[in-house]
């Protein structure tokens, strides 16, 4: 054998790649991101279309809910022996109480209705056979409500959401909504010789035509602003592609010197808390020795898809401030906002709190929420897939329509919203007769995309604002670092802005807060006109040193007083605002009057 020949190694050549040109770079950034945005296009183009076919509701949403319910019923036997044991123990309730009844029909009924519930107060249910619908109901919804119920292991939004759903299939087969088992429609049947039913046919074509053609409900139009409603006199003295701010004219010799500026929510038109004459807070306030501004805001077209959360606060509070410093210059503002509005205050005097900026003299808000843990019903429709169906309709469109969230708060109230309306106006063949707030409901605005996205998951799902992550300027807006003296107003009944979830203002507070739980509900309560004998509030004041106390325990150390907490925050104004000054010129050299109010944005659809 031969010696192996050397191995000759070749010696390496080293070529030099040259890096790409920025232009490359930037072109292959963009062709990603467009990629990644046209993917994500396709997935809202199919939920839009999804969430047109579903109403807005997500159906995964739903069944996830109904998942996590029925797995963790299947494995807790414990319960459903206890729903077993339920269901023989009411039907042996309710065996009893037909026997006793078909002997003695005075008998009083086994089960009353839930507070609020209405359906079955009239003396006519107490009799049989309506008795016997009317609490074989009332029963079955009871087992129902503890089946969905304290499910071990069932998380609290599924388990909220699965009574939510169960509710509303239960309300469909409710007795008070057919005409025979109605004893209301049939003694109006008798009494007309069926003609409510074609008087009731003739309602439903009519509200079936005004809905399609997008026209207010029948009799809405008796309330016209600038004509019925919206009439306290005063003028536009700014306007900007978001909002009108109206000053209203004096109605006093003198005034008190410091002005007030109200924030009303834009997902209705700002005239709630200027109706007729008599219900109107506005005109309340200038009566009583006021100068006043309010925020109009203008109706978002798809235009209007890009506006953000903090256009709605440099374009409409902040540049409300501006424009009134400017008519009354060298005075605090005492600000007030509504639902909504109040949220968007809350944030604005925050940031401005945070920036040395104390052009407030005090903050009042109505009804408004700053920590969402406990956003009430209206937290049914916000989680994470509920989000990226509203995303993509919205985006879709270009706006949230009034007619969707119409539904949403509807359904919130199925009872009074639906079905009482359905039984009124087409079974028994009558109309409502509508008051001013009904008109005012029925004025819906539309929401931008952006913006309303931004609210939704700052505020309600990630809960930033209480939180201390919500970015102002680039720095956290923080509710603890105002100063100004608070006035907060909540509602017994509010189904949008529960008190309780309200009342966690005096968790954040860092100055004198005054609370207020008022009779009503989210706008009846706060529409409290001072000559309506039903009308009662609670109020305490808490100090920034004071020990803070539990909701509850609020409600037992307070008293009930009657009449309209409108007496109560103008007698609290008055101490927080005691100097009196002639009244000011209706705008200023930089903003004079425009127009008379209440101004065009109140007019668009």
């Amino acid at each position: 054998m031969g010696s192996p020949k050397p191995r000759i190694e070749e010696p390496h050549t080293q070529v030099a790649v040259a890096p790409p040109a920025p232009e490359a770079c930037a072109e292959l950034l963009e062709d990603e991101a467009l990629g990644t945005e046209a993917y994500a296009a396709l997935d809202r183009m199919v939920g839009a279309t999804l969430a047109r076919a579903t109403g807005g509701l997500s159906p995964a949403a739903l069944t996830l809910a109904l998942v996590d319910w029925s797995l963790h019923l299947a494995v807790a036997p414990g319960k459903r022996a206890e729903l077993l044991d339920k269901a023989f123990r009411k039907t042996a309730r309710f065996m009893a109480h037909v026997t006793q009844t078909l002997a003695a029909p005075e008998t009083p009924p086994c089960i009353a209705p839930l507070p609020g519930d209405n359906r079955y107060r009239a003396p006519e249910w107490s009799k049989p056979p309506f008795s016997f619908w009317s609490q074989g109901f009332l029963l079955t919804q009871q087992w129902w409500h503890n089946a969905m119920h304290e499910v071990p292991g069932v998380s609290p939004h599924h388990e909220d959401v699965v009574a939510f759903v169960a509710r509303q299939m239960l309300d469909v087969f409710s007795p008070s909504n057919f005409p025979l088992t109605n004893p209301l429609v049939v003694k109006r049947m008798m009494e007309t010789g069926g003609a409510n039913f074609w008087q009731g046919y003739r309602n439903w074509l009519e509200d079936a035509t005004r809905k399609a053609s997008g026209q207010p409900p029948a009799s809405a139009e008796l309330f016209k602003p600038g004509r019925d409603v919206a009439v306290t006199p005063g003028k536009v003295v700014l306007r900007n592609d978001l909002i009108e701010l109206i000053q209203y004219s004096p109605a006093t010799a003198d005034v008190k010197a410091e002005p007030i500026l109200i924030v009303p929510a834009w997902i209705m038109k700002y005239y709630i808390l200027d109706l007729s004459p008599e219900n109107s807070l506005i005109r309340r306030l200038v009566e009583s020795g006021r100068t006043v501004f309010c925020i109009s805001w203008r109706n978002p077209t798809a235009k209007d898809r890009d506006l953000a959360l903090d256009d709605y606060r440099r374009k409409g509070v902040l540049a409300a401030l501006d424009a009134i410093n400017s008519i009354v210059p060298d005075q605090k503002i005492h600000a007030t906002g509504y639902c909504l509005g109040g949220t968007l205050l809350s944030i604005t005097a925050a940031a401005m709190a945070r920036a040395g900026d104390d052009r407030l003299a005090s903050l009042t808000l109505l009804a408004a929420q700053i920590d969402f843990t406990q956003p009430g019903e209206l937290g049914l429709f916000v989680d994470d897939s509920q989000m990226h169906f509203l995303d993509s309709m919205m985006w879709d469109k270009g706006y949230l329509s009034a007619t969707q969230m119409a539904g949403a708060f509807e359904l919130l109230r199925s009872n009074d919203l639906i079905w009482s309306r359905e039984v009124g106006d087409h079974l028994m063949g009558e109309r409502r007769i509508v008051t001013d707030l009904m008109a005012w409901n029925a004025d819906s605005t539309r929401m931008p995309y952006r913006m309303h996205s931004e609210y939704l998951r700052s505020l309600y799902l990630e809960n930033e604002f209480t939180g201390g992550r919500l970015m102002v300027d680039g720095r956290p807006a923080l509710f603890q670092n105002i100063r100004a003296p608070m006035f907060v107003v909540s509602t017994e009944r509010d189904h949008v802005a529960p008190w309780r979830s309200v009342y966690k203002a005096h968790d954040f507070a860092e100055a004198d807060l005054t609370f207020v739980l008022t009779s009503g509900g989210h706008n009846a309560g706060i529409v409290s006109d001072p000559r309506e004998p039903k009308t009662h509030y609670r109020l305490a004041l808490k100090h920034r040193d004071d020990l803070s106390l539990g909701p509850d325990e609020w409600v037992m150390r307070t008293h009930e007083q009657a009449g309209s907490w409108w007496t109560a925050w103008i007698d609290w104004l008055d101490a927080h605002s005691p100097d009196a000054a002639p009244p000011p010129a209706m705008g200023s050299a930089a903003f004079p009057p425009i127009c008379d109010a209440p101004g065009t944005y109140v007019f668009q659809r």
